[in-house]
């Protein structure tokens, strides 16, 4: 079966910025269950785990009709949270000279990259996604909604940043656009360095 990631930090960690009972709450209520009913579906199909999470996108079709609506969505809950909280860290790192330069070139600015991933996070209706992905070899802004997952679409995500109430409601209620900001304030790019310059 499916294993819960270890987050790379402890849940005190991102304080003030995220606060200890909403990333506990969030990583071993939240995405626990998310896991918990997708290994049961998996399970219910026979599936013997032999594909990575951001594989199983592409073998949907392997498993019964009636249960692939609900495999995606545990699956998006999984992934999405996945790429949630390793996007941030309190020891953050920032893109590369590489990756920064492509930003640059992608979004003007850093600076305008941020705004306009902030914009984006915050036209969106409801639940769901901000992810900064890779589409094609152009970086993009996407928003996903609920737990549609970016592997659905064949992008490759960088950073991503959940946009559900129980992300950010303890700590700030309505006021999204601080919980935004503050997300940049601990926001981490070491994976997306990795990722980045693999590519």
């Amino acid at each position: 079966m499916y294993q819960l990631n270890k987050l790379p930090y402890d849940y005190d960690s991102l304080e003030p910025f995220i606060d200890t009972h909403t990333l506990g709450l969030h990583h071993r209520k939240h995405q626990q269950n998310y896991l918990n009913k997708l290994n049961e579906l998996l399970i219910k199909n026979n599936y013997n785990f032999q594909y990575s999470l951001e594989e199983l996108p592409k073998h949907i079709k392997e498993f019964k009709e009636e249960d692939r609506e609900n495999i995606l969505f545990n699956l998006g809950g999984v992934i999405n949270h996945n790429i949630y909280f390793r996007s941030m860290n309190p020891v953050k790192e920032l893109p590369t000279t590489t990756f920064k330069k492509k930003i640059i070139e992608s979004f003007s600015s850093y600076e305008n990259f941020k705004k306009e991933f902030k914009d984006s996070a915050l036209s969106i209706k409801g639940s769901g996604y901000t992810f900064l992905v890779i589409n094609k070899n152009r970086l993009e802004i996407v928003n996903l909604l609920n737990q549609d997952n970016p592997y659905n679409y064949n992008f490759i995500p960088l950073i991503g940043l959940d946009m559900w109430e129980h992300a950010y409601y303890i700590n700030y209620e309505n006021k999204k656009d601080i919980y935004i900001d503050n997300f940049f304030e601990v926001v981490d790019f070491s994976t997306a360095n990795k990722i980045f310059n693999t590519l």
